[in-house]
């Protein structure tokens, strides 16, 4: 592993995603005159490229495995479409606006710490932090399911699906890493839940 490995990883991350976005963007932005109750979706996941673009360097994972699973968990989810014509329910709504209250607050506790890849750049104590180890992906899987509730297509469960499968060997990964810290071992004793309190 070359020295420059990690700026390598950094850049390459930031490319990617940029350019997984593009596509992504022109299909909601197309669909957000008839149904304008999907900005939330896409204020959730701009929300993750800014936070990824601004990100302050850390102790990155260089396997190829931690770049798979760190970069699947979170380009799926930008392969979902929504059903044109298609309007967003309240209860829709309510579980999207919910999901990306929770996002923020947890981007908000990061402040630059996120990342793609599984990475050490400080433990986070506070905030939504205080109840599960990875309130971010808690607020991702809410929204998630307030956009499948408007836009129940057999590709955006499939894709939804394999995204959460992704997530949860992302969240095994970035935990892995972590655990090398005696800082976030101490605050996953105090905090035994990492995405529902009393179940996971």
């Amino acid at each position: 592993m070359t020295r420059n490995a990690p700026l390598l990883v950094d850049v390459g991350e930031r490319l990617l995603l940029c350019l997984l976005i593009a596509p992504w963007l022109v299909a909601f932005a197309g669909a957000l005159p008839q149904n304008p109750g999907l900005i939330t979706s896409v204020a959730t996941e701009l929300l993750v490229v800014v936070f990824i673009l601004i990100r302050r360097p850390g102790r990155i994972a260089l396997t190829p495995y931690a770049f798979a699973v760190g970069f699947l968990g979170t380009a799926l989810p930008l392969c979902v479409r929504p059903i044109p014509g298609a309007h967003v329910i309240p209860a829709s709504q309510a579980l999207m606006l919910c999901g990306l209250a929770l996002s923020i607050s947890s981007k908000l506790a990061l402040n630059r710490r996120f990342g793609i890849v599984a990475a050490n750049r400080g433990v986070q104590t506070r905030g939504p932090y205080a109840f599960v180890r990875h309130p971010m992906y808690a607020g991702y899987v809410i929204t998630q399911v307030g956009f499948l509730i408007s836009n129940p297509t057999f590709w955006n469960f499939s894709v939804y699906g394999c995204g959460f499968v992704f997530q949860l060997l992302r969240i095994s990964e970035e935990e892995k890493l972590l655990k090398q810290d005696e800082a976030y071992m101490a605050f996953a004793e105090r905090v035994r839940y990492r995405l529902v309190p009393g179940l996971f």
